[in-house]
């Protein structure tokens, strides 16, 4: 049986939001677990983007970040992107000077889907 490519693609790519989820997850705990929780629960309440949702709403998920954080919010996008080339097997290029939290996850997530095929 052949599996037809839009199917593959879309698991691929819920494996890829699942990866993301689990790398926002674990930057998000490396500051604690109650200030992991907090930040999720700020992040549903104040900014609408529940935690399952983050990879369909990153530019939510960004401002929010930033809304929180301020300019400290670039340490944590640095340690997601870590994580989540670490997870899908892939080096993290910081190529440019300024850091686009949406660009990299946008890159890796292309880099993701191409390794699969």
């Amino acid at each position: 049986m052949v599996i037809p490519l839009d199917v593959w693609d879309l698991a691929r790519q819920k494996e890829f939001n699942k990866l993301l989820e689990s790398a926002i997850d674990e930057a998000l705990g490396s500051l604690g677990e109650s200030v992991k929780r907090s930040i999720y629960f700020h992040l549903e309440n104040q900014f609408k983007v529940a935690r399952k949702e983050i990879p369909k709403n990153l530019g939510e998920f960004q401002v929010g970040l930033e809304k929180i954080f301020g300019a400290g919010a670039q340490f944590i996008e640095i340690q997601i992107m870590k994580n989540l080339h670490r997870k899908i097997g892939l080096p993290l290029k910081m190529e440019s000077e300024t850091f686009e939290f949406d660009e990299y996850v946008g890159a890796a997530k292309k880099g993701f889907l191409q390794k699969a095929s």
